[in-house]
């Protein structure tokens, strides 16, 4: 049981490893989205901006710094709000975002959160 959370966060780390990655090398084309859709809207205004850019770099930096067991909690820290965002996007704007990678990776996070709840519990008090 003691190596369940490393193997945790090292998936969730990969996951988030190969999103990045894949976005910085170009490595999946980009998707034609219904002009007016929500999504369209959605991207209409990340993509221009690079602010898309500022939340990739977010999660390639979370994603080696989850993997690694001393930083692991700074990695939630910085992947949790981009988790947040993901389920926002689903829930909201793209319903077909809420996929079953989605929810591995919010059980992956929450199993995390819920390991190391005594580090958290400090952040709180």
């Amino acid at each position: 049981m003691k190596y369940v959370p490393t193997i945790a966060s090292v998936l969730l780390g990969l996951l988030f490893l190969m999103a990045s990655v894949t976005f910085f090398l170009h490595m999946v084309p980009e998707q034609k989205l219904v002009e007016g859709s929500p999504s369209a809207l959605f991207a209409g205004a990340f993509w221009p901006t690079g602010y898309m850019h500022f939340v990739k770099a977010c999660e390639l930096i979370g994603a080696i710094l989850v993997m690694i067991p001393r930083t692991r909690n700074w990695g939630l820290l910085v992947l949790c709000p981009i988790i947040v965002n993901i389920l926002a996007f689903g829930a909201f704007i793209d319903h077909s975002a809420l996929n079953p990678i989605t929810f591995a990776v919010v059980a992956l996070a929450l199993y995390l959160l819920w390991d190391a709840r005594q580090k958290f519990a400090a952040l709180l008090n």
